[in-house]
Formats: structure tokens, sequence, C-alpha cells
């Protein structure tokens, strides 16, 4: 298990936050933890899989797609601050994600 740290997850809050800013042509300002990726920011299931991919290269994360998938059929996501937490659970646990549950 990775050691996960307030900057790193300030780090790692900011990505993501600029991520859907760009990819659903928003400002980030607008963002907050209550809002809805797929009803206020018409995202898809696409814009997981893109962020995660990214994260995996620039944090050097061990973990599967399908991993994630698994994960997150049984843990809803729907806003960026469940996804924010979801990212906290990938850095710190990989593919190990799957073995733990949602309060973790």
């Amino acid at each position: 298990m990775k050691t996960i740290t307030e900057e790193t997850k300030r780090e790692l809050k900011e990505m993501i936050y600029e991520y859907f800013a760009d990819e659903c042509d928003v400002d980030v300002e607008t963002l907050n933890d209550e809002t809805n990726i797929i009803e206020d920011l018409d995202g898809d299931s696409l814009l997981f899989i893109e962020i995660i991919e990214i994260a995996k290269k620039k944090y050097d994360l061990d973990i599967k797609l399908q991993t994630v998938g698994k994960y997150m059929l049984k843990n809803k996501v729907e806003t960026l601050g469940q996804f924010v937490e979801v990212f906290y659970l990938i850095y710190q646990h990989g593919d190990e994600i799957v073995n733990i549950g949602a309060s973790a």
C-alpha cells in the first residue's frame, strides 16, 4: 500500500478537477465535490477511463481498468467528490482496491 500525503491528495484533486473542466468545457471554478459528472457535466464512462490512464502513467500506479470497473460497480460514483475519494484509494491500494469497502 502506498502512503498518500495531503500534498498528493491536493494534487490529485486538482488534476481531476482540471481534467473534467477541460474535457467538459466548463470553468474549473464552477466545479465542486457535489458536481454530478453525468447530469451536470454531461460526462460519460470514457472520461473515467482516460483520467485513470493519465494517472497510471503520471503516478506509476499498478491498477487494471477492469479492477476499477469492478470497484465502481459495487461503489457508486456520481459526483466529483466521490470520484476524488476513489482516486485516493486507487493511488493507495492499486489492484487491491476491490478488497476494501467504500468507507476505507
